[in-house]
């Protein structure tokens, strides 16, 4: 196989989950912690998310202290506690043959670990071989190289043997810190000026899932000498 090991992001790259959960439960907290100040709209809060990033949104952009921290982490919960995200069209077919063909799924998101496992098993049935969620220690959440170092020596993968897909920068950067190859999901795109930076900064770029699996499976199915 060319890619042994495909690095997943999980919100807007597998599940569609901002606009029905994350989006929503931070405009919810907003108004609690911030009444004073505009909720974000969507592309807003995407475009937070795509940099600084949702922890530098919330502890230097917004000041949040821990307590209020801790409040916003309870309403963020409740949405994703009673949700279940739907996957994009074509991501339960490709995770379920890329792992009969012998592929390793692993999974570095800021959403939690339980809440992602629910929605592989709802979605597809399928258990990811490994997952980095937010519960890991702050430090440890991308766009820290943790996840992927910790992935290759618990697989005893090289670089070349792996593929992140992400939708935001902080993919892109742990990807980079790591000397791996990225792809940009931009399926998920609102905003011209992050799907602009996302095309120029990455090795690949799909604006498709289909156009993404038909890359994925040329590559497994046939590889180069």
């Amino acid at each position: 196989m060319i890619y042994r090991c495909l690095v997943l992001d999980h919100d807007d790259t597998v599940s569609k989950s901002t606009p029905e959960i994350h989006h929503p439960s931070f405009v919810e907290a907003m108004k609690l912690l911030r009444p004073d100040i505009e909720p974000l709209t969507l592309e807003e809060f995407v475009s937070c998310c795509f940099s600084p990033g949702f922890s530098h949104l919330c502890k230097d952009v917004l000041e949040f202290s821990e307590e209020e921290q801790q409040k916003q982490n309870e309403i963020w919960r409740s949405y994703t506690k009673s949700i279940v995200p739907e996957f994009y069209s074509g991501f339960p077919e490709l995770i379920k043959r890329y792992k009969e063909l012998g592929g390793i799924i692993c999974v570095v998101s800021h959403s939690e670990s339980e809440q992602i496992l629910r929605d592989y098993i709802v979605n597809c049935n399928v258990t990811p071989d490994l997952i980095f969620g937010w519960d890991v220690e702050d430090d440890k959440r991308k766009p820290s190289p943790y996840p992927l170092l910790k992935i290759m020596k618990t697989f005893n993968l090289e670089e070349h043997e792996i593929l992140v897909l992400d939708d935001l920068k902080p993919g892109l950067d742990m990807a980079r810190a790591c000397n791996i190859e990225f792809a940009a999901a931009g399926w998920s795109h609102i905003i011209p000026e992050i799907k602009e930076y996302m095309k120029n900064e990455s090795d690949y770029y799909f604006e498709t899932v289909e156009t993404f699996s038909k890359f994925i499976f040329s590559k497994q199915l046939n590889p180069s000498p």
